[in-house]
C-alpha cells in the first residue's frame, strides 16, 4: 500500500515530538534528581545564582509569602514538545513542599532550552492557593519581572501589588523565549537518593 507523503511527514513529526518530550523527560532530570537533597542543592545554587545577578530579587524574596524555585526546567520539541523541571517550594528560607513542572506544547516550533525559574507568590492567599490546588497551572495572570538573560529587574510598586512574580533566567539553547504559560506544578513527594 502506498502512502502519501503527507501522511508521511505527520507521523514522522508525531514521532519526532514525541521523542522531544521523551529527551525533555530524560535531559537533566535524571533518577538520581528526585531525592530532596539534590532538590534543595540545586535551589540553592540557583538562587545564590539568581542573587548574584540579579540582586533586586533580594527584596522580591523577603517581601514574599513563598517562592517556588525550578532550578533546572528542560524544554524541546519538533512540531509537538514538552518541558519537565522538578523544584522547591520556600517559605521563610525552608523547604516545605517539591514540585514538578509539565508543559506541552504543539505549534511550529524546533529545537531544545533549558533554564531556572522563581515564582514569588506576594501575598498569603496567592501561596495558599498554589499550596490548595491539586496541580496549579500558570495563566496569564503571572508578571514576568526578569525574562531574558541582560534584563533588570522590573519590580516597581505597581509590579510588586501582583500576587504572582516570575523570575526566568540562565537561558541555554537554541530554542529561545522561554514561557511558563501553560505550565502545570503538581506537588511530589521526593525519594532520598
Amino acid at each position: 500500500m502506498k502512502q502519501s507523503s503527507s501522511g508521511l511527514s505527520r507521523r514522522a513529526m508525531v514521532v519526532l515530538g514525541l521523542a522531544g518530550l521523551s529527551l525533555t523527560v530524560a535531559c537533566g532530570n535524571d533518577a538520581s534528581s528526585t531525592g530532596a537533597q539534590t532538590i534543595d542543592a540545586r535551589v540553592n545554587a540557583v538562587l545564590n545564582e539568581m542573587y548574584s545577578e540579579y540582586p533586586n530579587t533580594i527584596s522580591l524574596a523577603e517581601n514574599s509569602s513563598g517562592m517556588l524555585v525550578m532550578p533546572l526546567v528542560t524544554e524541546a520539541g519538533f512540531g509537538f514538545g514538552g518541558g519537565y523541571g522538578r523544584g522547591a517550594l520556600r517559605v521563610n528560607g525552608i523547604t516545605v513542599d517539591y514540585y514538578s513542572n509539565t508543559k506541552a506544547s504543539a505549534g511550529l516550533q524546533i529545537g531544545a532550552q533549558q533554564y531556572a525559574h522563581v515564582l514569588f507568590f506576594m501575598t498569603d492567599d496567592a501561596l495558599m492557593e498554589f499550596r490548595r490546588a491539586p496541580g496549579w497551572t500558570v495563566g496569564a495572570d503571572i508578571e514576568y519581572v526578569i525574562i531574558n538573560q541582560g534584563d533588570s529587574v522590573n519590580a516597581d510598586s505597581n509590579t510588586l501589588r501582583h500576587p504572582v512574580l516570575a523570575v526566568i533566567f540562565a537561558q541555554a539553547g537554541f530554542r529561545l523565549g522561554a514561557s511558563l504559560e501553560g505550565g502545570k506544578y503538581t506537588r511530589i513527594i521526593p525519594w532520598s537518593g
